[in-house]
């Protein structure tokens, strides 16, 4: 029984799109998969396409190497202010926790939804623009029902962060730096994986390196071995805890994070992760979100696929006055990939920073309206928002409904206190 996401021929078109976006001449492979399809000659042929793909070079060399990522870091560095301590520095990482939760709940409902669906089901319901937890319309208007999570994230039905895969890696990370300490390694991840992780609850790049894990592929090779989805957003939604690790050192932060992303994910893939958590370490010490985006670029390539959309974003959000027209830019550019690749969730990660201003609600619903990865943009941004503002000053209306509750699906954990959690992210760090 194939893995939704291992199914040959959808491996294959990912695989050639994958490579489009990397600036490589894919001729008439498309035409030829498609016809192979059509004639039930794939089977045969399979093999033969992976070879053709596997032979085709990027226009631009974008490393996934740590050293090589560093070197093509911006060559200015950043010293940042010493980071809050004590109850202080338990508040920003509780805040942290409950401001992914609250996010992730968010964008639950409607993740894979495009921003104009989401528009749609909004003004039905007479909530547009987004500004609290979405309202379940029941019976949906057509071609609008919720996904079938809304149960239990939808406004008057949220008891806790319910389980998700985005929290799943988060909490799993927390238990990686438990386990192995500061100097885990991939390999550590991929053990970490084997043990804790459902096969079936994880999905594109993560499944590939899972299934290439099975096989005696050893990390990195995981993350390269015939993985369409290596530049995807999974690696970005496991940075969060690397983040909260390192209060006020985005390049440590990043370093951690490349550790994780390895295992999965190449080029931009990485860099993703990288940035997101170089991100939210800034975030315990700067309080404008610009800042913070930058001091996440500091830490990946410049001249990479993904510092150029978040360059460009940063510019358009400049030009525009309000965020729909931002969004408008961004979709106009970037609109072709694919709703879960990490380019143009980064954007809308970005985006909601921007225009958010710091403050929670209007942050990840921001985020959310712009439609893709919800429930992963909603969830990064409300970690950097919550780090920003700290557990004590977050909005009650989006913290209250959580009940300072999570379900997982890792070992051991069963349904877990956001406060225990932040307190055991602290120790883990040797912070607290």
């Amino acid at each position: 029984m194939f893995h939704e996401h291992l199914v040959p021929e959808r491996l294959l078109r990912a695989e050639i799109a994958q490579r489009r976006e990397e600036g490589c001449v894919v001729g008439d492979l498309p035409q030829r998969l498609e016809q192979a399809l059509q004639n039930g000659a794939l089977g045969a042929e399979y093999e033969r396409f992976w070879l053709e793909l596997e032979g085709l070079r990027p226009e631009r060399d974008e490393p996934s190497n740590l050293d090589e990522i560093r070197v093509g870091r911006p060559a200015s560095r950043c010293q940042y202010p010493s980071p809050p301590e004590g109850e202080a520095l338990f508040d920003r990482v509780y805040g942290a926790w409950l401001g992914r939760c609250a996010g992730c709940t968010l964008g639950k409902p409607v993740e894979g939804w495009s921003r104009e669906k989401i528009a749609a089901y909004l003004h039905a319901a007479q909530a547009y623009p987004l500004s609290a937890y979405f309202p379940a319309l029941e019976p949906f208007p057509a071609e609008l029902k919720l996904n079938a999570c809304y149960i239990t994230t939808t406004q008057g039905h949220i008891e806790r962060m319910v389980r998700d895969d985005d929290l799943d890696y988060t909490v799993l990370a927390l238990r990686i730096l438990e386990t192995y300490g500061s100097k885990f390694g991939t390999r550590d991840v991929a053990e970490a994986w084997l043990r804790a992780l459902p096969y079936y609850q994880i999905f594109t790049a993560e499944a590939v390196a899972y299934r290439n894990l099975l096989n005696g592929i050893e990390p990195p090779e995981t993350a390269r071995y015939r993985n369409p989805y290596r530049e995807w957003i999974g690696a970005q939604i496991r940075a969060d805890l690397w983040g909260y690790v390192a209060p006020g050192d985005p390049e440590h932060a990043a370093a951690l994070a490349y550790r994780d992303a390895a295992l999965s994910h190449t080029a931009n893939g990485i860099y993703g992760e990288m940035w997101a958590a170089a991100a939210i370490a800034a975030a315990f010490v700067l309080d404008d979100p610009k800042e913070i985006v930058v001091a996440g670029l500091a830490e990946i390539p410049e001249d990479c696929r993904l510092a150029a959309a978040v360059r460009e974003t940063l510019r358009w959000a400049g030009e525009c006055k309000t965020w729909e027209a931002a969004w408008e830019r961004v979709n106009a550019r970037y609109g072709d990939y694919h709703w879960v690749h990490v380019i143009p969730n980064t954007c809308a990660i970005v985006l909601a920073l921007l225009y958010g201003g710091g403050e929670l609600g209007r942050s990840i619903c921001w985020a959310v309206m712009a439609g893709g990865d919800t429930d992963c943009t909603g969830a990064t941004v409300g970690s950097i928002v919550g780090v920003m503002t700290g557990a004590r000053a977050l909005p009650g209306e989006w913290i209250a409904p959580l009940g300072d509750r999570l379900e997982t699906y890792i070992p051991g954990e069963g349904e877990a206190r956001l406060s225990n959690l932040a307190a055991r992210t602290l120790r883990a760090a040797n912070l607290g």
